[in-house]
């Protein structure tokens, strides 16, 4: 069965995004040395995530850049009804969607962006691994990358990595 791993950078008070899904604050943030990124995506076949991280992950393309040319990407959204080229757009369960695709032959999937995709796949104990990279920057308000959730789930620390201002966590589901 394939993992399920969430990759993705946090401010220091706990926001994935600013309260208008921007994303600049993270690229001021210093970081130098080896960046884990490159070795994460090696292990990534497809990558999951809702249509307003769509639209920001596009914005920050630089010009010719390809949106993450080696893998299948997937965009869950309510209001896109169609593929947008070789991006598969669907609507529905995330979680029943993901258990049917982790059962398909395959590397890891990614989970980029926000709660409403990566709440109800915590909740059903479905992420594997999780590599949260904590910027040192108090955004005061925005959107949580952990909303509230119905129980408490435990993990089990895995490592740390500093890259520059950067800190990385990293912890993986207890398997019972």
């Amino acid at each position: 069965m394939r993992k399920i791993a969430f990759y993705g950078a946090i401010s220091l008070d706990g926001f994935l995004a600013d309260k208008n899904d921007n994303l600049d604050w993270l690229f001021n943030t210093y970081t130098e040395g080896e960046i884990t990124y490159d070795k994460f995506i090696e292990t990534v076949d497809t990558v999951v995530m809702g249509r307003v991280t769509y639209e920001e992950v596009l914005k920050l393309l630089k010009e010719n850049e390809e949106f993450y040319p080696n893998q299948e990407k997937i965009i869950f959204s309510n209001t896109l009804k169609n593929d947008i080229g070789d991006v598969k757009v669907v609507q529905g369960n995330v979680v029943d969607y993901l258990n049917k695709l982790r059962q398909k032959e395959g590397k890891t999937i990614w989970i980029i962006g926000g709660s409403a995709i990566l709440k109800p796949l915590v909740e059903a104990n479905m992420v594997d691994d999780y590599y949260i990279q904590i910027a040192p920057i108090l955004l005061g308000d925005g959107k949580r990358l952990f909303e509230k959730m119905s129980h408490p789930t435990n993990l089990k620390y895995m490592g740390t990595s500093q890259m520059g201002d950067l800190v990385e966590v990293r912890y993986s589901k207890i398997r019972l």
